[in-house]
């Protein structure tokens, strides 16, 4: 029997997850969680061997979620299930250790059988985002660009950007330049929603 943890902040959701998957004779669903920061807990309590994580969720986004749990619990592996299916999140659940990346459109026998895989010790990948990320490439923001750039999406002004960041707001205006140049915007709220919409932040 293979144990899964499922994670998503959406309850309907993560139920009818869990029902479509209660419903084959190898796979049992021990937990449900509905925040990132919950993960870990529900990990050490329940031991699960597959995680199923959405990205987005309060607390804790599924990708750091995902390198806590690899961290702290190698044997336990990560399928990512997300309606975000952008390039960079790909690219950046993987790094994090992540062993699949599925979209929850995924036909349920799909989903099933991407647990198993994952179980196995394969990786599962969308197709259409593997060919998506071969063809974008990698995330040529550095981690302070994204930093400065997530600050930048909500509006934020150089000031409050520096004082968030703990930088120089020169320093600010130089990561900044160097993310709109990259992203080939014109602004830095451009620029964000660019790296936003590519999954990169």
């Amino acid at each position: 029997m293979i144990k899964i943890l499922l994670a998503d902040d959406q309850a309907l959701v993560r139920g009818a997850l869990a029902a479509l998957l209660e419903l084959e004779p190898d796979l049992s669903v021990v937990a449900e969680v509905g925040r990132g920061d919950a993960v870990l807990p529900a990990v050490l309590d329940l031991q699960p061997d597959i995680c199923l994580l959405d990205i987005e969720m309060p607390g804790l986004d599924g990708i750091a979620a995902t390198a806590a749990v690899r961290e702290r619990f190698p044997a336990t592996r990560v399928l990512i299930v997300t309606t975000f299916g952008r390039a960079g999140y790909l690219r950046r659940a993987i790094d994090a250790g992540a062993s699949g990346f599925i979209v929850k459109d995924t036909p349920a026998r799909e989903l099933a059988d991407a647990v198993r895989r994952v179980h196995a010790g394969l990786r599962v990948i969308d197709p259409a985002l593997a060919s998506e990320t071969l063809v974008d490439g990698i995330n040529p923001l550095t981690e302070r660009e994204r930093q400065v750039l997530l600050h930048a999406l909500t509006g934020a002004t150089v000031a409050a950007i520096a004082r968030h960041v703990h930088l120089s707001q020169g320093t600010v205006r130089n990561y900044l330049s160097s993310a709109i140049g990259k992203t080939g915007a014109v602004t830095r709220g451009e620029a964000a929603q660019i790296a936003q919409s590519r999954g990169w932040l």
